[in-house]
């Protein structure tokens, strides 16, 4: 008998990351990533200037950190340091505050337009964790979290948010260390041992091996399930339907 459908029995509460697994806003954000660095690279001098390519380096160096961690960790590995600035710098600015805030000027431009779209077998099986009398939180680096639940229409399904804004508020490292995942669990009342993580990015799979939970599951979207074992993944997934199926 398990706490939830596909879980463990000492399971009582799920942490879901957002984009990837609840939303579809990860295209969104690796076409919004390799715009602005593609931008950059074009007029930076130096280095390596090879376009940034929206599956492997998103993958690698960008997917499910906080947005400075990204821009940050991609950048060294073009042997590229640029100066942190402020918060507030003008996304034309050349720093890694900068050059963040251009990302998310582009991704928002993009959300706008096209919208947010859910995976049905995501919020289906959210909504089965729910009525088994789970806890349930959404921990997402993205300062835009809120923002993306309500477009999306599931924002009531989640009890508690840890997002990059109440990261940045609480001093919490971002992902691939577990702190945000901790704070989430901790809000829900649950020890990290009573709690099962959901991600789809490597540096979210780190962080749930990271941080000791009950179960971290991996949703591989593009292909990567080895890489998410690797990482840190329990049992991976294409779609968490999936684990409703297991209990058929």
């Amino acid at each position: 008998m398990s706490g939830g459908p596909g879980l463990p029995a000492a399971v009582r509460a799920c942490l879901f990351d957002l984009d990837g697994v609840l939303t579809r806003t990860a295209v969104a954000h690796a076409a919004a990533w390799k715009q602005m660095f593609d931008e950059f690279l074009a007029g930076w001098g130096a280095g390596d200037r090879r376009p940034f390519d929206a599956h492997h380096d998103y993958d690698r160096w960008v997917d499910g950190r906080p947005r400075a961690d990204g821009v940050r960790t991609f950048l060294a590995s073009r042997g590229i340091v640029l100066p942190e600035g402020d918060p507030g710098d003008p996304p034309e600015r050349p720093t890694v505050n900068g050059l963040g805030n251009r990302k998310n000027v582009l991704l928002l431009e993009r959300i706008r337009k096209d919208g947010v779209e859910t995976y049905p077998g995501s919020v289906a099986y959210v909504r089965a964790v729910r009525d088994a009398g789970l806890r349930r939180a959404v921990v997402s680096s993205s300062a835009n979290c809120r923002e993306i639940l309500a477009a999306a229409g599931i924002e009531d399904l989640f009890e508690e948010r840890v997002d990059g804004l109440v990261a940045a508020r609480l001093g919490l490292p971002g992902k691939p260390r577990p702190d945000t995942f901790l704070e989430a669990a901790r809000r829900l009342g649950a020890a990290p041992g009573e709690a099962a993580v959901f991600e789809d990015a490597l540096a979210g799979v780190e962080a749930g091996r990271a941080g000791h939970f009950g179960l971290v599951v991996g949703v591989d979207r593009t292909g990567q399930e080895q890489a998410l074992r690797e990482h840190g993944a329990d049992t991976v997934v294409k779609d968490l339907s999936e684990l409703m199926e297991d209990r058929a």
